[in-house]
């Protein structure tokens, strides 16, 4: 089935006390919000501060983006309220022509990112986009380890909030983010795919996130790649 092509895009970013990458993630979006400009898409950027309290509210200031805070303390409920008041401010594009692009405040989105889901918009419903830890943040056997279980050009097809486009009319549909503290982008995408949503993966745009084993959440990246290193270590051992 043929799709209009998103004109207008809402991003969101979820902040938790990322003074330290916000400035290099916010940098990478604005260019990612050039590119798509200067193609003719609008865009809606939200950065939502949730319960921070470091510098980061600061150094958001810095960028020409607007910033909402809450008390959540939940991911999933953060970026439903930065969707939310993005969508509002577009409320003059028709909901089809508009797809949510969601990322991390650990991560760095490369200049294509929007283009890339401005050109999945009239094909599917929803795009997963890969990410790849910061190198600089891993052993090298971590290193070794990923460039052997990651082939360009064949997408894992795994759900990252740190990367992921999907159409409003569809994220809507499935009732939006749930307010969860961690697997929110995994749940959304699972309900969109039981209610019938066609869903894409796509290596074009990868997204660098942190290589950290400590991330905002208990789970999430963070804990895929502490869990990878403890893996490596005991095999390293027997």
């Amino acid at each position: 089935m043929n799709r209009p092509r998103a004109d207008a895009m809402v991003v969101v970013v979820p902040v938790r006390n990322e003074e330290l990458l916000l400035s290099a993630s916010l940098s990478a979006l604005a260019a990612a919000v050039d590119r798509a400009t200067a193609a003719g898409i609008a865009t809606a950027v939200r950065v939502v501060l949730d319960r921070c309290t470091d510098a980061s509210a600061d150094i958001a200031a810095r960028f020409p983006f607007r910033t909402l805070t809450t008390a959540a303390g939940r991911v999933g409920a953060a970026r439903a309220l930065g969707v939310a008041d993005a969508l509002d401010a577009l409320a003059g594009v028709p909901l089809e022509r508009i797809w949510i692009a969601n990322t991390d405040a650990d991560s760095r989105v490369p200049a294509g990112w929007l283009s890339n889901f401005h050109d999945c918009s009239p094909i599917a419903d929803i795009c997963v986009g890969t990410v790849r830890p910061d190198f600089a943040d891993l052993s090298i056997s971590q290193r070794a380890l990923w460039l052997r279980t990651h082939t360009r050009g064949r997408p894992n097809g795994h759900v990252h909030g740190a990367n992921l486009g999907i159409s409003a009319l569809t994220y809507l549909d499935a009732g939006g983010f749930a307010p969860l503290g961690e697997h929110e982008d995994v749940d959304l995408v699972a309900r969109c795919r039981n209610r019938g949503a066609v869903i894409v993966a796509s290596d074009d745009a990868e997204v660098v996130t942190s290589g950290r084993f400590t991330g905002r959440t208990p789970g999430g990246y963070a804990g895929y790649l502490r869990q990878q290193a403890a893996d490596l270590a005991r095999d390293a051992s027997e």
